[in-house]
């Protein structure tokens, strides 16, 4: 019983013995009791009322490992001073710890702090709503207030990445290969043709020639580099995922510190969370090598995003890869042979997979007989709990001509991902097979 209903009770206790008994003491008893209720009630009211809260974040987007940071700021608009209150907040976003009491706050006074937070977890996550509560100084009643302004937002948590020293030798470098006619805001060496200027335009786009000609400024268009795009299958599966105890792993999704050892991300010992970890570190990679880079998996429906450059595409890639989860239907050897049909002849595929069933290793084969560079990144699924192991699949893809990279719970990605396989020996990084580059048909 709270302690409001048990004075509640005594007040009418003795209001039922004055009027009674008839006696003095028991009436000023009583209406000692009545306005004590009365102004508890009315300061428990006042508490909560003329209360705004402010909040300010940083950024919506952050990525596993970094810091979340925002500001909330709680301002009493009345000239009453409130004895405390106390800011819930209802987000999602693990360890994010906003709620808070403010204790006192004075008339026309504000009251600030600053939370950072480390992401642990990718995805996306609800910020707010927030509510603020007050009571009186007896401890009879306590009101709650829902906050309208400000409405809850999101923040999206990417996945995180590793820098990766070297991958596999691209057979998307092609020298005296085909223009992709594809035009591109980009500046390259490929001149398409010309156009009006347009606003924005920078002055290496100008074309002097053209415009001492005409009178006016004209602009360069460019066409893309005659290089080959690099797509990224990802296999969700949900029947050949494994995963094992997260319990008793305080660390997961934080970076060790410099004077640690291990590997530089401790990850959920999850295939799922792995491949996407490795998907984001390779999109990364081949973007900053200014290489186009497509996305393709099969979750609770068709994912593809279309080979693309530059920062927006590695945002597109990272956002997409921040809210998958692994319950897709389809196995990855009908994701490879239905997708890979539309790739052009010179393109790079990298198949990452925890797969131990070899029914899409014939078609990867096919795909190399197209003239496709075919890589696979292969998880090591008995090492993340599964009854059986695929590390015998690595001598099939090695005898198929198909490099492939083991990855194991625990590795440091960066190492696994600079050291691929051959015939079940790890390559040094110097000795990697280096494919001869392909002419045309």
């Amino acid at each position: 019983m709270t302690r409001s209903r048990i004075v509640f009770l005594v007040w009418v206790a003795i209001g039922l013995g004055a009027i009674g008994t008839g006696r003095e003491l028991l009436y000023n008893l009583w209406y000692l009791l009545t306005a004590l209720l009365i102004l508890s009630f009315l300061w428990a009211w006042t508490g909560i009322q003329w209360v705004d809260v402010e909040r300010h974040t940083r950024t919506s987007r952050s990525q596993v490992g970094k810091m979340a940071e925002e500001r909330l700021v709680v301002r009493n608009r009345s000239i009453i001073p409130k004895l405390w209150v106390e800011v819930r907040d209802e987000s999602t976003l693990p360890n994010h710890y906003v709620s808070r009491v403010v204790s006192p706050l004075g008339a026309r006074k504000t009251y600030a702090w600053t939370l950072q937070t480390r992401c642990v977890q990718r995805g996306r996550f609800r910020l707010g709503p927030l509510t603020v509560s007050s009571g009186d100084p007896f401890g009879l009643f306590q009101r709650t207030r829902d906050l309208v302004e400000p409405r809850p937002s999101t923040i999206i948590v990417y996945p995180p990445t590793v820098d990766l020293v070297s991958f596999a030798p691209l057979i998307g470098v092609l020298p005296g290969g085909d223009t992709m006619r594809r035009r591109t805001p980009y500046v390259t060496t490929n001149v398409s043709g010309v156009r009006d200027y347009a606003p924005g335009d920078s002055f290496n786009r100008i074309h002097w020639p053209s415009s001492a000609r005409t009178g006016r400024l004209i602009s360069k268009e460019f066409e893309l580099d005659p290089t080959a795009d690099v797509w990224l299958f990802l296999d969700l599966e949900r029947g050949a995922q494994a995963e094992l105890s997260w319990a008793g792993r305080p660390g997961l999704g934080q970076p060790r510190l410099p004077w640690e050892t291990g590997p530089d991300l401790i990850l959920p010992p999850s295939t799922a969370e792995y491949s996407i970890a490795i998907a984001a570190s390779l999109a990364r990679h081949f973007i900053e090598q200014d290489r186009g880079v497509g996305f393709i998996t099969y979750s609770q429906q068709r994912q593809v995003l279309p080979a693309d450059r530059g920062e927006r595409q590695l945002a597109k890639v990272l956002e997409t890869l921040s809210v998958l989860q692994p319950d897709g239907r389809i196995p990855i050897s009908e994701i490879v042979a239905a997708e890979g049909a539309h790739l052009s002849r010179n393109t790079t595929a990298v198949v990452i997979t925890p797969t131990d069933q070899d029914y899409w290793i014939s078609a990867a084969r096919d795909l190399s007989r197209r003239g496709i560079n075919v890589v696979a990144v292969l998880l090591e699924s008995h090492s993340f709990g599964h009854p059986r192991t695929n590390e015998d699949l690595v001598t099939e893809l090695s005898i198929s001509g198909i490099l492939t990279y083991l990855v194991r719970e625990g590795d440091d990605l960066a190492e696994a991902l600079a050291m691929p396989y051959a015939h079940g020996l790890r390559l040094a990084p110097s000795t990697q097979p280096v494919a001869p580059p392909r002419g045309k048909d």
